[in-house]
């Protein structure tokens, strides 16, 4: 286990506890729905009480990372999201359900600082519970376009903080979906979304292949775990051919 200290003051014992946890789910080691070790157990990894342990895991538990059951353990939570009116879905799995032919084509995947994020994006990183973002903190960006029938349905542009999901540079996603690798990854907890007719810009009609002016429906969201945001999202639709449905 390794010391985090704030100036020159170490965190205490248990704070570093929770975040060696927080870390190995948030690389992967424990995914959503899996148990993690027994508190005697990473009493006996750590070297500290079961008290010790059982504190981390309380707080865990209440920021809803982990679930304890009796008789079952305890396991990194399942986020289901629908508790939300929009429901993080899978645009490939949709296309594939309406019987068309689905492909996704990566425009972009790039890494930049934190300051040189256009001002919307760093201010949807800051709009969270407990916004944690220095300057320097590297930012994952990815651009996207999900076609259906080879005709351009959505344009994704996605960015990630790098600190939750480190590998996401590493990942093919003309074949994984940004969505379904990161709800595997981090144990996403709540969210904030908009949805927008606007004016399709530049950059996005070219993506969708529209001519100018053109209306397109913008999804924007904010998506948080222990209080910070994870990723922010717009998703951009070509207004005729998509529209947001769902069950009430």
């Amino acid at each position: 286990m390794h010391t985090t200290a704030s100036g020159n003051k170490p965190l205490p014992v248990y704070l570093q506890i929770k975040n060696t946890i927080l870390s190995r789910i948030h690389k992967g080691r424990w995914k959503a729905g899996s148990t993690i070790p027994t508190e005697m157990a990473l009493s006996q990894e750590f070297g500290v009480s079961r008290m010790t342990v059982n504190r981390a895991l309380k707080e865990l538990t209440a920021e809803r990372v982990l679930v304890r059951r009796q008789g079952s353990g305890t396991m990194v939570a399942q986020q289901q999201f629908n508790h939300t009116f929009i429901e993080v879905r899978n645009i490939a799995k949709d296309i594939k359900q309406a019987k068309r032919q689905y492909r996704a084509e990566v425009l972009a995947l790039t890494s930049q600082l934190f300051n040189a994020l256009p001002p919307a994006v760093k201010t949807a990183f800051l709009n969270s519970e407990k916004p944690n973002m220095p300057e320097n903190t590297p930012i994952f960006s990815v651009e996207i376009v999900h076609y259906a029938d080879n005709e351009p349905l959505q344009y994704e542009e996605r960015w990630v903080d790098s600190r939750f999901v480190p590998a996401f540079l590493e990942q093919d996603f003309s074949v994984v979906n940004t969505s379904d690798y990161l709800i595997a990854l981090v144990p996403l907890e709540s969210g904030q979304y908009a949805i927008s007719a606007v004016l399709a810009t530049d950059n996005v009609a070219a993506a969708l292949n529209l001519s100018r002016p053109s209306a397109v429906l913008r999804l924007s969201r904010s998506t948080c775990s222990q209080g910070q945001v994870v990723t922010y999202v717009n998703m951009w639709h070509a207004g005729e051919r998509f529209q947001f449905s769902g069950q009430l």
